[in-house]
């Protein structure tokens, strides 16, 4: 096989050419600016848009009016943080002195950043520790929760090690305080059963490019049914969105994203189990060829096409450079040999962290490609371990 194959669908996917059909007439005849109300030009926009709308509402079980479209995930995890942090300082009288924020040290960036930047702000943060399965102790965050908690956020998907949250439990625990909770649902939003009524979240944070859609559009889900959860804008100048998110909206981004959305539903079971297969198959064949190899986090409660994994004795950015023709991902940016804070936070030594590997199976994953993969993982395994032992 001399094609590079692919095995990082955590980082981004290829847009479904389905997805791509349904966009091009938005970037030609389609031109319109949604919010033109004038002319047909834009009515087709908005119709667009709040078709696409409907659609990225369905995946998760929300109701169309409770989607804030952004330019991706991390502006809406930004938007859901600050945004619930900003109105919490302006309606304490309402609520009480709200200026706590719960988290855990295996969030994303897009997470831990805004809330370090709260704490700048004379915000109270506590980040919690998790086991080494990665899943959060229910009692631990509900323990941390308080009556001046305004939020608490917990992805339900980790990005590196897929692990899933139980999320369900965890809103209980904060509404039990008056807390609301946020959840960055970017990595289970098409891909594990989620829906935003059933799990009782009041936001949560997913984006296109992860489910075969394009780069650059996300969505923030800000419940109204039940708790009209109240999020300050953080970019202003002309009140779209409701009024939480300023700014022209990328039309043929949200078609898209909306398509995707759909195909991601109506296809999400099915493919799980296919991809789940393989990603099975890729662990049951690291073990018969690979010796010290450690599985990071749990496999009990995991995403399908997960799978993170570490090996012995061997040196992390050799590792991946070895692997020309097999794209995959280490949670260290091996470059600054700084290892991955989620793995570290799961308790792995450095060395260890610095020579994980990430694969991400995904919708085009066939059975040879895994195959292939496994012989030359092991392969570039071995090799570096024998040099590592001919250089002492």
């Amino acid at each position: 096989m001399t094609d590079m194959i692919y095995l990082d669908h955590h980082a981004t996917t290829p847009v479904d050419k389905r997805v791509l059909e349904t966009m091009l007439p938005f970037f030609s005849e389609k031109f319109g600016n949604a919010t033109s109300k004038q002319h047909r030009f834009g009515w087709e926009a908005n119709d667009a848009v709040e078709r696409a709308r409907k659609q990225v509402a369905a995946l998760i079980g929300a109701g169309s009016k409770d989607i804030v479209f952004t330019s991706g995930a991390t502006e809406a995890n930004n938007l859901a943080i600050k945004g619930v942090a900003r109105a919490a300082e302006g309606a304490e009288r309402s609520r009480g002195t709200r200026d706590h924020i719960v988290t855990i040290a295996t969030e994303h960036t897009s997470v831990l950043d805004p809330v370090a930047s709260l704490a700048k702000r004379g915000w109270r943060t506590t980040v919690l520790p998790v086991p080494a399965s990665g899943v959060v102790d229910v009692n631990v965050v509900a323990d941390a929760i308080t009556e001046r908690t305004a939020l608490v956020s917990v992805m339900a998907a980790n990005n590196e090690i897929g692990v899933l949250q139980p999320i369900r439990e965890l809103a209980a625990a904060a509404h039990a305080r008056g807390a609301w909770l946020h959840t960055d649902a970017v990595q289970i939003a098409g891909k594990a059963s989620f829906d935003v009524e059933a799990l009782d979240v009041d936001l949560a944070s997913i984006t296109a490019h992860k489910i075969y859609g394009p780069k650059g559009v996300g969505a923030l889900y800000v419940r109204r049914k039940g708790r009209d959860v109240t999020v300050a804008a953080e970019i202003g100048g002309g009140g779209h969105e409701r009024g939480m998110r300023s700014g022209t909206l990328n039309v043929p981004g949200i078609v898209g994203f909306g398509r995707a959305a759909e195909i991601a539903r109506d296809e999400m079971h099915e493919e799980a189990g296919r991809v789940g297969g393989l990603r099975d198959r890729l662990l049951d064949g690291l073990w018969a060829k690979t010796d010290g190899m450690t599985v990071n986090g749990s496999m009990h409660a995991r995403l399908p096409g997960n799978l993170n994994v570490s090996f012995d004795g061997v040196d992390g950015e050799a590792l991946l450079l070895s692997l020309d023709d097999v794209a995959v991902s280490s949670g260290a940016a091996c470059t600054q040999a700084e290892p991955s804070h989620v793995l570290t936070a799961l308790g792995l030594t450095t060395d260890r962290a610095l020579a994980s590997l990430r694969f991400g199976v995904g919708r085009s994953t066939t059975a040879e490609e895994i195959d292939y993969a496994v012989t030359k993982v092991s392969e570039v395994v071995k090799r570096l371990r024998q040099r590592n032992l001919v250089g002492r």
